[in-house]
Parts: structure tokens; C-alpha cells; sequence
């Protein structure tokens, strides 16, 4: 069963492994652009709260046919990054470091720049060197045949912020466990906050992460199925802009051009959105007041977007996965019962709580 495809329900209890200290969501009650309560009827999203946090579903096994990790005073460990062409990426990169030097751990990392067949002989490499775990953040969801040469291998693999097609790489067995955040979770608290910049009515252009990814799959289809219920709000061109803010730029110059009467830019993340933002000033339209812009990750300049009212809102997507990756790693080596699916618990900033965490941002 794909359990990550499975989605949550809004106000459950959160099983998660919180990554920052305060994690909770932020409020918009002060919004100006609060709806009136005929564009509410029309829009149920204008008036709605925010969904908040998600829990794993309620069947998750625990990993009892993965390969066994000894317990150990220290350890090898490898770390297959899939880029480190954006903050979000460095920040990951720097949380596994950090972590790895607290617990004494010998951790080797590789970057794979972004290219899926590097990433692919990057982890060959690892397999390679026997180390005593890896962890992997793949870059699209085709990663499953190595994770279970991995497994093979005898090397007990944990992936990070991304999931693997189930299909091929079986969870408790070809791997321990994916400790992520909800991304179909997030596309929904985006497509709250889009109802509320807009009122409930917008012509949306969509900026999509890297094709084949599953942030990118499952934000699209989290936003989808929440504005079905808004009829004024319509999504009019998806385009894939790879996670860049270089990208995120040139895209939505050319988007623009074909569809002038765009009023909200919904990107997959926050590097994608400054690179929109900076497209629609190039044409001498402002952010915030001509087109509303929403995003996801929560980084530095994201929220300070959000601070000027550049970006009305983004939803927090932690990359400080140090603390809980190598927990998880310990308890599994303890013969803890480790859940196959581990789900994160992120902040949603508004222009409420900006401010106050841009200096806490990554």
C-alpha cells in the first residue's frame, strides 16, 4: 500500500517528529482582504481556518523486514543529497552535518547536482563502501531499484523529505522508513491562504517542482482537491519550474505573457515564487496588490516576502531533519518499533508571524 498517498484528515492528532521548537500554525485574522460572507458561500476556503498539521495514517506498519542495525557506540554513515542548488537543500545538508558531529557519527555525504542518474551512481558508490546506514533525499519518486540494491546489500536505508515508488522499493523492507513532511497537507493550507489573499476568486498560474518528485505531485494535488469547492478560483496553466528561483523566473516572465489576466502565482516552493515575484515586477506590476502570491518552505527570504507583502503567505516545509533522522536511526538500532512513515510537523507564516521568525529561518 503507498500510505503517502493516502490523504490525511484536517484536526486529527499529529504523530510527528517536530524539527523546530514552537511549531504551530499562524492566523490571518487580521487579514484585510477578509472575505465578505457572499464570497465565503461561493468559497468555503475564504472563511476556513487553517487545516493545520497532519497525522500518518492510522495503518502505518513499523519496519520489521528492513535490514537490522546493530547498536553501536559509533558509526559509518552515508548521505546521498539530491542538490544543493537552493537554501532549503543547504539547510538539510547542514542539519545532517551538525547532527552527525553531536552523536559522534562519521557521516560521508554525496550531491548528485540535481541530476537523477548521478544521484543514482552516488548511491551505487555508497552501497559500495558498506556503510553502516544511508540516508537518501531522492530526487524524483524512480529511485526505488537502488534503495533496493541498498537493502540487498544489508545496508538499512532512511529516506529524507521524499518518498520512493512503492511499487518497486517495498516500505519496512527496501527501506526502514521516509520521514517527511504532508505534502498533499501543505498544498491544502496553500490553497486556504490563496482564498483568503483573493477573496475567493483568482485566475492562478501554477509553478510545479521538479516533475516526477513527490513534493511536487502530491502540492498540486493537495491545492487541486481543496479549490474544487471554489468555483472563482481556477488554476489556467501549470508549468514545471524545477524548484529554482531562476526557473521560478523565466517561467512565469513567459506565463505572464500568455495569460496577462493571471491575479495569483501558487508555487510549489519559495525559491519558485521569488523568482515569480521578480517577473511580475519586471512588468510593472506589484506583488501582493496585482497578483497574489503563495508558497511553500518557509525560508529566509520567503518569509521576508511575506514581511513586505510581496508574498501573502507560505507554508513551512523544515529542512532541520538532523535531530530526527539520526533519533530514528538510534531507536531503529535499539529494536524501538520505528513506523515506515514518519510526518513532520511545519508552521504556517503569514504577515501575523513573519517578522517575528524571519531571524529563526534557514
Amino acid at each position: 500500500m503507498h500510505l503517502r498517498k493516502i490523504a490525511p484528515i484536517a484536526g486529527m492528532a499529529v504523530l510527528s517528529v517536530s524539527l523546530l521548537a514552537g511549531c504551530g500554525g499562524g492566523s490571518n485574522s487580521s487579514d484585510d482582504n477578509a472575505a465578505s460572507s457572499g464570497a465565503a458561500a461561493d468559497c468555503p476556503l475564504v472563511d476556513a481556518e487553517d487545516p493545520g498539521n497532519s497525522e500518518a495514517p492510522a495503518d502505518v506498519p513499523t519496519a520489521e523486514n528492513a535490514p537490522k542495525l546493530a547498536q553501536s557506540s559509533s558509526y559509518s554513515v552515508a548521505f546521498s543529497q539530491n542538490a544543493s542548488n537552493n537554501p532549503w537543500r543547504l539547510a538539510e545538508t547542514e542539519s545532517m552535518k551538525s547532527e552527525a558531529e553531536k552523536a559522534g557519527i562519521d557521516l560521508t555525504i554525496t550531491d548528485a547536482n540535481n541530476d537523477q542518474s548521478k544521484q543514482i551512481a552516488d548511491i551505487k558508490g555508497l552501497i559500495a563502501q558498506k556503510p553502516d546506514a544511508l540516508f537518501i533525499a531522492p530526487i524524483t519518486e524512480q529511485l526505488g531499484n537502488v534503495v533496493k540494491d541498498a537493502a540487498a546489500a544489508g545496508i538499512p536505508v532512511f529516506l529524507l523529505d521524499r518518498d520512493v515508488d512503492h511499487s518497486v522499493a517495498e516500505p519496512g523492507t527496501d527501506y526502514v522508513t521516509v520521514i517527511q513532511s504532508d505534502f498533499i497537507q501543505e498544498g491544502k493550507r496553500a490553497a486556504v491562504q490563496m482564498a483568503k489573499a483573493t477573496n475567493g476568486n483568482a485566475t492562478i498560474i501554477e509553478l510545479e517542482g521538479t516533475t516526477g518528485a513527490s513534493p511536487a505531485i502530491d502540492r498540486k494535488k493537495g491545492f487541486d482537491d481543496a479549490i474544487k469547492d471554489c468555483p472563482g478560483m481556477k488554476i489556467v496553466v501549470s508549468q514545471d519550474a524545477d524548484f529554482t528561483r531562476a526557473k521560478g523566473q523565466s517561467v512565469t516572465e513567459t506565463l505572464l505573457q500568455s495569460h496577462p489576466d493571471a491575479t495569483a502565482i501558487y508555487a510549489h516552493n519559495d525559491e519558485m515564487a521569488l523568482g515569480a515575484i521578480a517577473a511580475v515586477k519586471a512588468i510593472g506590476k506589484e506583488p501582493g496588490k496585482d497578483i497574489q502570491v503563495v508558497s511553500i518552505d518557509g525560508e529566509k527570504d520567503g518569509l521576508k516576502a511575506v514581511q513586505a507583502g510581496d508574498m501573502y503567505a507560505t507554508v513551512e516545509c523544515s529542512p532541520r531533519f538532523g535531530t530526527s533522522a539520526f533519533q530514528t536511526m538510534a531507536d531503529y538500532a535499539a529494536g524501538k518499533p520505528v513506523p515506515t512513515l514518519i510526518i513532520n510537523s511545519d508552521q504556517l507564516f503569514t504577515k501575523d508571524n513573519a517578522a517575528e521568525n524571519v531571524d529563526k529561518a534557514y
